[in-house]
């Protein structure tokens, strides 16, 4: 696993926006808000803090076609340094979170899964029968239970 790693809950802060570059590869972006609450002196106080996410190929069309403003979820990815230029021409330097895994938070939700095709070429093989009802192969089989 990559030492640049970051996992955040919160909550969209806006619907995801979901683009294309010139070769033809999605890329979806959105912010996520996450809460911190803790207690100082018996006083509950309140911390916020927001994230900007970008989301690569396929995931991000998935969330771009799942995830909505106010949706809470479960991001883990790597952070990435950019820096820009503002209008007024100040030089400015922002983190992102690169998206590697997104899924709702099922903690005071629940959420049906649909599976989607794979358009790689490399579409799950199909089984006849066994014990995988769905007829797809055990893509963890040869793996040690965790």
């Amino acid at each position: 696993m990559s030492e640049n790693s970051i996992t955040l809950v919160g909550n969209l802060t806006r619907d995801p926006e979901l683009r294309f570059t010139a070769n033809g590869r999605a890329v979806a972006s959105f912010g996520i808000a996450v809460g911190r609450r803790y207690q100082v002196n018996g006083e509950w106080q309140e911390q916020t803090s927001y994230f900007n996410i970008t989301a690569w190929g396929t995931l991000g069309e998935n969330a771009a076609a799942s995830l909505s403003k106010g949706s809470r979820i479960v991001v883990t990815g790597r952070l990435e340094q950019r820096e820009y230029t503002t209008r007024e021409g100040d030089k400015r330097t922002a983190i992102d979170v690169i998206a590697d895994e997104l899924g709702p938070s099922l903690r005071w939700a629940t959420a049906q899964v649909e599976r989607t095709p794979r358009q790689d070429g490399n579409a799950p093989k199909k089984t006849g029968g066994g014990a995988n009802p769905g007829g797809e192969e055990n893509p963890f089989s040869g793996e040690e239970p965790f």
